[in-house]
């Protein structure tokens, strides 16, 4: 459904909008891709980029010309120290980057709009994996509260437009669990659990100091099968659709450490968690049954497949300490 299409990333010099990017190329879509400050992450004959600030109407505007197919990969992200801190840095520039592009996408005629929502978004219920009919049965915990809603409004937008209007325009919502692989954000002030782990081991950090009791579980999910499954969700013919892309499995923190000294190969490392640093959400599991079921989607890599693909990629654009 791709070949010949017209696609705007927005986002696209960033993890998740890099990788949808590619792979859109990959299946003959010709992709325009926007950033802000950070230069282009890669070229390609069918590719272009366009520099523009997506909080800015008229710049939403200039760059959905003639476009068939929104994918809304941009977005202000932090880690945990950062959430807690300046929980607003989460909302604002979104909400606005969010509700401008969707406006300047109906206004443009384009066909679909997806929008990666987050799992962080869903309440904390009675620790079952979270199916997605669970979104608004209660509040987001109140470390993710702020995020969350802003998440859900940009949800009830795209369900807006899809549904709700004369002419409308079909919206699809990807729920993620936690994405990782090549190309993650490994700043300490943006990166998030998997990374982090990764790279206190890829640094050979003696100790290994990990924030919580290492007792916390995450879905997690390698990057190239988060693209499958979101354009699997892309291609389901109904005006709105709404899915959690994730792994269905939970792995700890202390696991995911493990893990990474094992493919790392970090003899003797030691490591020590530091419960007074803050982490968010001891359990957080998603359903990947609606995937399964609907799109014939299941994530199909490994954590340590997962990891030595990442931990390979991370070396070969970091020195190695000595």
């Amino acid at each position: 459904m791709f070949k010949g299409r017209n696609c705007l990333v927005a986002g696209a010099s960033g993890f998740l909008g890099g990788a949808l990017a590619k792979r859109l190329l990959n299946e003959g879509a010709v992709v325009r891709g926007t950033r802000l400050s950070k230069a282009p992450t890669f070229n390609h004959p069918q590719m272009t980029w366009e520099q523009a600030d997506l909080r800015n109407p008229e710049e939403c505007q200039r760059v959905m010309a003639g476009i068939d197919y929104l994918f809304i990969c941009a977005a202000n992200t932090a880690g945990a120290k950062i959430i807690r801190e300046t929980p607003m840095v989460h909302v604002t520039p979104n909400v606005l980057m969010n509700t401008q592009l969707l406006e300047a996408a109906h206004a443009a005629g384009v066909k679909k709009a997806l929008f990666i929502s987050s799992g962080a978004a869903y309440p904390t219920l009675d620790g079952a994996p979270l199916e997605e009919g669970d979104m608004f049965k209660a509040d987001p915990p109140d470390v993710y509260f702020h995020a969350g809603w802003m998440k859900r409004y940009a949800e009830i937008l795209c369900r807006t437009y899809a549904e709700k209007l004369k002419n409308p325009m079909s919206g699809v919502v990807v729920r993620p669990s936690n994405v990782y692989g090549p190309g993650d954000k490994f700043d300490w002030d943006r990166s998030h659990v998997t990374a982090a782990q990764m790279r206190r081991v890829m640094e050979r950090q003696a100790p290994i100091v990990v924030w919580g009791t290492g007792n916390d579980v995450r879905d997690l999910i390698y990057v190239d099968d988060f693209v499958t499954g979101t354009l699997a969700a892309f291609a389901v013919d109904d005006p709105f659709f709404c899915v959690n892309i994730c792994s269905g499995q939970g792995h700890s923190v202390r696991e995911i450490v493990e893990t990474a000294i094992e493919v790392d190969g970090y003899r003797d490392a030691k490591v020590v968690f530091d419960a007074s640093q803050p982490t968010t959400i001891a359990k957080r599991l998603f359903s990947a049954d609606l995937a399964r079921n609907r799109l014939g989607f299941a994530a199909t890599t490994s954590l340590r497949d997962g990891m030595a693909q990442t931990m390979a990629w991370y070396h070969a654009h970091n020195k190695r300490p000595e």
